[in-house]
């Protein structure tokens, strides 16, 4: 994805405390060696002598930008104001395990916390699967209705963190032969 000039001198404003350290990173080994002054060479990186480069006003303006965003930003995931709907919400749970995934819920949704499930179960076909499910990322990605409503078992898929497919060994067959014997008489 290519970004935008603007995005890509916001990158470079945040990743510098100072106007000085903007101007170092500009600043090469080489200059150092042959200038001999590092306040020299920041001033020939200041008139534009190394290509496009901030003025110290257009560099604060922009740190400042950037700070004033950085709340906003981090507070748009864990806003609790923004409603969210629970798919267990409503949901007479039985099993230990639903109750458990449930509590856990709202906490994975709003992203304050993160859980991995590991499920070591048999599908249809008796073969084994076993494997660690991202909560957080499930939520996001499928419809927990039906998991909560008992209509749908939780398995691994291929999307999953693990996924482990072994067949189960076939029971041993063991060929059962019964033998009768029967015995008539016969009496005159």
């Amino acid at each position: 994805m290519e970004q935008s000039g603007a995005a890509r001198f916001l990158d470079a404003v945040t990743q510098f405390k100072t106007y000085e350290d903007y101007l170092d990173s500009k600043v090469t080994p080489m200059d150092l060696f042959y200038l001999k002054s590092r306040e020299l060479a920041r001033r020939l990186v200041e008139h534009g002598h190394k290509g496009t480069v901030l003025s110290r006003e257009e560099f604060m303006e922009r740190t400042a930008a950037a700070q004033a965003a950085e709340p906003a930003k981090s507070n748009a995931f864990y806003n609790s104001s923004r409603p969210v709907t629970l798919a267990s919400a409503g949901k007479e749970l039985k099993d230990n395990f639903l109750k458990a995934l449930a509590e856990r819920e709202e906490a994975n949704r709003s992203g304050k916390m993160t859980s991995i499930i590991f499920i070591r179960d048999h599908n249809t076909l008796g073969q084994e699967v076993s494997g660690y499910i991202d909560y957080a990322h499930r939520l996001k990605t499928q419809d927990f209705e039906p998991y909560f409503s008992g209509k749908k078992r939780i398995m691994p898929g291929r999307a999953d963190l693990w996924l482990v497919q072994a067949r189960t060994p076939p029971e041993p067959s063991c060929s059962r032969t019964s033998t009768s014997t029967s015995s008539s008489t016969t009496t005159a």
